[in-house]
Protein backbone atom coordinates (compact mmCIF):
# COMPACT_ATOMS: atom_id res chain seq x y z
CA UNK A 1 0.00 0.00 0.00
CA UNK A 2 1.32 3.34 -0.99
CA UNK A 3 0.75 6.38 0.71
CA UNK A 4 2.38 9.86 1.57
CA UNK A 5 2.31 9.17 5.31
CA UNK A 6 4.11 7.62 8.29
CA UNK A 7 1.38 8.07 10.55
CA UNK A 8 -2.70 9.03 10.10
CA UNK A 9 -4.70 9.33 12.85
CA UNK A 10 -8.54 10.33 12.32
CA UNK A 11 -10.82 11.50 15.46
CA UNK A 12 -8.75 9.66 17.36
CA UNK A 13 -10.06 9.69 21.15
CA UNK A 14 -9.61 7.60 23.89
CA UNK A 15 -11.83 7.63 26.93
CA UNK A 16 -10.97 6.04 30.41
CA UNK A 17 -14.05 5.34 32.55
CA UNK A 18 -14.02 5.18 36.47
CA UNK A 19 -15.70 3.09 38.63
CA UNK A 20 -15.76 5.62 41.01
CA UNK A 21 -19.03 7.91 40.42
CA UNK A 22 -19.21 6.76 36.48
CA UNK A 23 -16.41 9.38 35.96
CA UNK A 24 -15.28 9.90 32.39
CA UNK A 25 -11.81 11.11 31.77
CA UNK A 26 -11.13 11.94 28.51
CA UNK A 27 -7.08 11.23 27.53
CA UNK A 28 -7.12 12.49 23.92
CA UNK A 29 -10.12 13.96 22.26
CA UNK A 30 -11.10 13.99 17.94
CA UNK A 31 -6.99 13.67 17.20
CA UNK A 32 -6.43 14.24 13.17
CA UNK A 33 -2.72 14.05 12.66
CA UNK A 34 -0.83 13.29 9.72
CA UNK A 35 2.91 12.59 9.91
CA UNK A 36 4.39 12.86 6.51
CA UNK A 37 6.82 9.89 5.85
CA UNK A 38 10.37 10.86 5.77
CA UNK A 39 10.72 13.87 8.20
CA UNK A 40 11.57 14.63 11.96
CA UNK A 41 8.08 15.32 13.79
CA UNK A 42 8.27 16.35 17.60
CA UNK A 43 5.41 15.85 19.89
CA UNK A 44 4.73 18.18 22.58
CA UNK A 45 2.20 18.91 25.25
CA UNK A 46 2.22 19.65 29.09
CA UNK A 47 2.05 16.43 31.46
CA UNK A 48 -1.33 14.91 31.27
CA UNK A 49 -1.67 16.39 27.65
CA UNK A 50 -2.61 12.79 26.34
CA UNK A 51 1.01 12.64 23.89
CA UNK A 52 1.86 8.55 25.89
CA UNK A 53 -1.71 7.99 24.91
CA UNK A 54 -1.59 8.94 21.69
CA UNK A 55 1.60 6.92 20.95
CA UNK A 56 0.36 3.61 22.72
CA UNK A 57 -3.19 4.58 20.56
CA UNK A 58 -0.76 4.39 17.26
CA UNK A 59 1.21 1.04 18.78
CA UNK A 60 -2.49 -0.78 19.62
CA UNK A 61 -0.86 -0.76 23.16
CA UNK A 62 -4.00 1.36 24.32
CA UNK A 63 -7.53 0.48 21.94
CA UNK A 64 -8.87 3.59 20.93
CA UNK A 65 -12.87 4.16 22.31
CA UNK A 66 -13.26 5.74 18.36
CA UNK A 67 -11.95 6.83 15.01
CA UNK A 68 -8.48 5.13 13.54
CA UNK A 69 -4.93 5.20 13.43
CA UNK A 70 -2.75 3.63 10.34
CA UNK A 71 0.73 3.52 9.94
CA UNK A 72 1.99 3.60 6.52
CA UNK A 73 -1.74 3.56 5.18
CA UNK A 74 -2.15 0.09 7.52
CA UNK A 75 -4.49 -0.21 10.36
CA UNK A 76 -2.06 0.33 12.94
CA UNK A 77 -3.97 -2.46 14.87
CA UNK A 78 -2.94 -5.31 12.82
CA UNK A 79 0.53 -6.56 13.96
CA UNK A 80 2.29 -6.52 10.32
CA UNK A 81 1.62 -2.41 10.21
CA UNK A 82 3.96 -2.23 13.19
CA UNK A 83 6.42 -4.58 11.88
CA UNK A 84 8.22 -1.60 10.46
CA UNK A 85 8.42 0.56 13.76
CA UNK A 86 11.20 1.18 16.18
CA UNK A 87 10.41 2.28 19.63
CA UNK A 88 11.71 3.32 22.57
CA UNK A 89 9.28 4.04 25.55
CA UNK A 90 10.60 6.90 28.15
CA UNK A 91 10.55 4.29 30.87
CA UNK A 92 12.32 1.37 29.13
CA UNK A 93 13.39 -1.60 32.04
CA UNK A 94 15.57 -4.26 30.21
CA UNK A 95 16.91 -7.45 32.26
CA UNK A 96 19.51 -6.26 34.37
CA UNK A 97 21.29 -9.86 34.02
CA UNK A 98 21.61 -9.70 30.09
CA UNK A 99 25.02 -7.89 28.44
CA UNK A 100 24.43 -5.68 26.47
CA UNK A 101 25.14 -7.99 23.44
CA UNK A 102 22.68 -10.54 24.57
CA UNK A 103 19.62 -8.21 25.33
CA UNK A 104 20.24 -6.82 21.62
CA UNK A 105 20.53 -10.18 20.60
CA UNK A 106 16.94 -11.11 22.51
CA UNK A 107 15.09 -7.84 20.73
CA UNK A 108 16.37 -8.33 17.59
CA UNK A 109 15.46 -12.63 16.77
CA UNK A 110 11.52 -10.84 18.78
CA UNK A 111 12.05 -8.85 15.18
CA UNK A 112 12.71 -11.68 13.18
CA UNK A 113 16.42 -11.41 12.71
CA UNK A 114 18.31 -14.37 11.58
CA UNK A 115 21.27 -15.25 13.57
CA UNK A 116 24.12 -14.39 11.20
CA UNK A 117 22.44 -11.28 10.77
CA UNK A 118 22.50 -10.63 14.16
CA UNK A 119 25.91 -11.08 14.94
CA UNK A 120 26.81 -8.78 12.34
CA UNK A 121 24.32 -6.01 12.84
CA UNK A 122 24.67 -5.64 16.85
CA UNK A 123 28.21 -4.75 16.89
CA UNK A 124 27.64 -2.74 14.43
CA UNK A 125 24.28 -0.63 16.63
CA UNK A 126 26.73 -0.33 19.76
CA UNK A 127 29.76 1.48 17.80
CA UNK A 128 26.93 3.76 16.32
CA UNK A 129 25.45 4.65 20.24
CA UNK A 130 28.74 5.02 21.59
CA UNK A 131 28.73 1.51 23.54
CA UNK A 132 31.73 0.02 21.79
CA UNK A 133 33.72 -1.94 24.38
CA UNK A 134 30.42 -2.87 26.76
CA UNK A 135 29.09 -4.97 24.66
CA UNK A 136 30.23 -8.16 27.55
CA UNK A 137 28.74 -5.94 30.36
CA UNK A 138 25.33 -6.93 32.29
CA UNK A 139 23.22 -4.23 31.77
CA UNK A 140 22.73 -3.48 35.69
CA UNK A 141 26.29 -1.96 35.25
CA UNK A 142 25.26 0.84 32.89
CA UNK A 143 24.52 4.48 33.71
CA UNK A 144 20.94 5.67 33.24
CA UNK A 145 22.68 7.59 29.61
CA UNK A 146 24.33 4.50 28.71
CA UNK A 147 20.50 2.35 29.46
CA UNK A 148 18.86 5.60 26.82
CA UNK A 149 21.55 4.58 24.12
CA UNK A 150 21.37 0.53 24.59
CA UNK A 151 17.17 1.38 23.97
CA UNK A 152 18.05 3.61 20.54
CA UNK A 153 19.73 0.41 19.57
CA UNK A 154 17.28 -1.86 20.52
CA UNK A 155 14.83 0.20 18.67
CA UNK A 156 17.15 0.25 15.20
CA UNK A 157 17.77 -3.29 15.27
CA UNK A 158 15.86 -4.06 12.74
CA UNK A 159 16.09 -1.30 10.23
CA UNK A 160 12.72 0.29 11.24
CA UNK A 161 11.16 2.88 8.74
CA UNK A 162 9.47 4.65 11.90
CA UNK A 163 11.19 4.98 15.00
CA UNK A 164 9.08 6.46 17.86
CA UNK A 165 11.14 8.01 20.74
CA UNK A 166 9.84 8.77 23.82
CA UNK A 167 11.79 11.05 26.17
CA UNK A 168 15.18 9.60 24.14
CA UNK A 169 17.54 12.14 25.63
CA UNK A 170 15.91 11.93 29.69
CA UNK A 171 19.05 11.61 31.57
CA UNK A 172 21.59 11.87 29.25
CA UNK A 173 23.86 14.45 29.87
CA UNK A 174 25.09 17.47 27.08
CA UNK A 175 27.67 15.43 25.08
CA UNK A 176 25.48 12.35 25.17
CA UNK A 177 22.45 14.25 23.84
CA UNK A 178 24.56 15.50 21.13
CA UNK A 179 25.87 11.88 20.09
CA UNK A 180 22.18 10.85 19.76
CA UNK A 181 21.17 13.75 17.33
CA UNK A 182 24.14 13.11 15.44
CA UNK A 183 23.34 8.87 15.04
CA UNK A 184 18.95 10.27 14.39
CA UNK A 185 20.78 12.88 12.05
CA UNK A 186 22.68 10.28 10.33
CA UNK A 187 19.46 8.47 9.66
CA UNK A 188 18.34 11.41 7.69
CA UNK A 189 18.22 10.67 3.80
CA UNK A 190 17.55 6.81 4.56
CA UNK A 191 13.93 7.36 4.21
CA UNK A 192 13.27 6.47 7.91
CA UNK A 193 10.77 8.88 9.74
CA UNK A 194 11.55 9.92 13.31
CA UNK A 195 9.01 11.03 16.06
CA UNK A 196 9.80 12.37 19.05
CA UNK A 197 7.66 12.78 22.34
CA UNK A 198 9.74 14.91 24.26
CA UNK A 199 9.86 17.86 27.15
CA UNK A 200 13.00 19.63 26.09
CA UNK A 201 12.00 22.12 23.55
CA UNK A 202 15.08 23.60 22.67
CA UNK A 203 15.85 19.49 21.20
CA UNK A 204 13.15 19.48 19.94
CA UNK A 205 13.66 23.13 17.86
CA UNK A 206 16.88 22.25 16.86
CA UNK A 207 16.49 18.60 15.46
CA UNK A 208 12.74 18.38 14.15
CA UNK A 209 11.05 19.99 10.75
CA UNK A 210 7.66 19.86 11.71
CA UNK A 211 5.91 19.98 15.54
CA UNK A 212 2.38 19.04 16.78
CA UNK A 213 1.28 20.61 20.33
CA UNK A 214 -1.23 18.63 22.40
CA UNK A 215 -3.45 20.50 24.67
CA UNK A 216 -5.94 18.62 26.90
CA UNK A 217 -5.99 15.66 25.16
CA UNK A 218 -6.61 18.05 21.52
CA UNK A 219 -5.11 18.82 18.87
CA UNK A 220 -3.72 22.82 19.76
CA UNK A 221 -0.72 23.68 16.98
CA UNK A 222 1.05 21.67 14.49
CA UNK A 223 2.68 22.70 11.62
CA UNK A 224 6.11 23.38 9.97
CA UNK A 225 8.76 24.91 12.54
CA UNK A 226 10.68 26.99 10.70
CA UNK A 227 7.36 28.72 9.76
CA UNK A 228 5.76 28.77 13.27
CA UNK A 229 9.03 30.34 14.58
CA UNK A 230 8.59 32.57 11.58
CA UNK A 231 6.54 35.45 13.19
CA UNK A 232 8.78 38.20 14.60
CA UNK A 233 8.42 40.99 17.09
CA UNK A 234 10.30 43.90 18.66
CA UNK A 235 12.24 44.35 22.09
CA UNK A 236 12.04 47.89 23.40
CA UNK A 237 14.88 48.25 26.25
CA UNK A 238 14.18 51.49 28.62
CA UNK A 239 15.59 53.18 31.73
CA UNK A 240 13.14 53.59 35.32
CA UNK A 241 9.56 55.47 33.83
CA UNK A 242 6.46 56.13 35.34
CA UNK A 243 4.16 53.18 37.10
CA UNK A 244 1.52 54.76 34.61
CA UNK A 245 2.95 54.75 31.60
CA UNK A 246 4.52 51.16 32.07
CA UNK A 247 0.18 50.05 33.04
CA UNK A 248 -0.43 51.47 29.95
CA UNK A 249 1.63 49.99 27.89
CA UNK A 250 0.82 46.49 29.24
CA UNK A 251 -2.78 47.27 29.19
CA UNK A 252 -2.50 47.56 25.60
CA UNK A 253 -1.13 43.56 25.84
CA UNK A 254 3.02 44.26 25.60
CA UNK A 255 5.24 42.12 27.71
CA UNK A 256 7.28 44.19 30.70
CA UNK A 257 9.74 42.57 32.72
CA UNK A 258 12.44 44.28 34.54
CA UNK A 259 15.53 44.52 33.76
CA UNK A 260 19.48 45.84 35.00
CA UNK A 261 18.09 49.33 35.44
CA UNK A 262 15.09 49.70 33.86
CA UNK A 263 12.31 47.80 31.72
CA UNK A 264 12.63 45.32 28.49
CA UNK A 265 9.52 46.06 26.29
CA UNK A 266 7.97 43.14 24.09
CA UNK A 267 5.46 43.48 21.43
CA UNK A 268 4.15 42.11 18.37
CA UNK A 269 4.66 45.15 15.15
CA UNK A 270 6.45 47.84 14.76
CA UNK A 271 4.05 50.32 15.22
CA UNK A 272 2.92 48.89 18.74
CA UNK A 273 7.20 49.27 19.17
CA UNK A 274 7.13 53.32 17.87
CA UNK A 275 3.85 53.46 20.14
CA UNK A 276 5.52 52.77 23.27
CA UNK A 277 8.82 54.33 22.09
CA UNK A 278 6.54 57.82 22.34
CA UNK A 279 4.81 56.94 25.64
CA UNK A 280 8.59 56.86 26.91
CA UNK A 281 9.70 59.59 25.66
CA UNK A 282 7.06 61.63 26.56
CA UNK A 283 7.18 60.60 30.34
CA UNK A 284 10.87 61.58 30.38
CA UNK A 285 12.28 57.78 29.70
CA UNK A 286 15.41 56.83 27.84
CA UNK A 287 15.31 54.69 24.67
CA UNK A 288 18.60 52.38 25.83
CA UNK A 289 17.53 49.97 22.78
CA UNK A 290 15.35 48.69 20.46
CA UNK A 291 15.63 45.11 18.32
CA UNK A 292 13.75 43.15 16.48
CA UNK A 293 13.50 39.75 17.89
CA UNK A 294 11.79 36.08 16.47
CA UNK A 295 9.82 33.49 18.49
CA UNK A 296 11.81 30.84 19.95
CA UNK A 297 9.51 26.94 20.01
CA UNK A 298 9.43 27.69 24.04
CA UNK A 299 7.73 30.83 23.36
CA UNK A 300 5.46 29.32 20.67
CA UNK A 301 4.56 26.23 23.35
CA UNK A 302 3.95 28.50 26.61
CA UNK A 303 1.46 31.03 24.42
CA UNK A 304 -0.64 27.54 23.09
CA UNK A 305 -0.62 25.59 26.69
CA UNK A 306 -0.46 28.38 29.31
CA UNK A 307 -4.22 28.64 30.51
CA UNK A 308 -3.92 24.82 30.85
CA UNK A 309 -0.35 24.81 32.64
CA UNK A 310 -1.58 27.68 35.08
CA UNK A 311 -5.02 25.33 35.97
Amino acid sequence: MTTDYAIEAASLEKIYRSRFRGREIKAVSNLTLRVPAGVKFGLLGANGAGKTTFVKMLLAAVNATSGSAALFGRDSRDPEARRPVGYLPENHRFPTYLTGFSMLDFYAALSGLESRERKRRIPELLDLVGLHGWSDVRIKKYSKGMLQRLGLAQALIHRPKLLILDEPTDGVDPVGRRHIREVLNGLMGTGVTIFINSHLLGEVESFCDYVAILKKGELALEGKIALLLAKRGYRVVTSTVPERVLDEIRSEGASVEPVDRGFEISVVSRDEANSTIDKIRAAGGFIESVSASTNSLEDVFIRTTEPEMAA
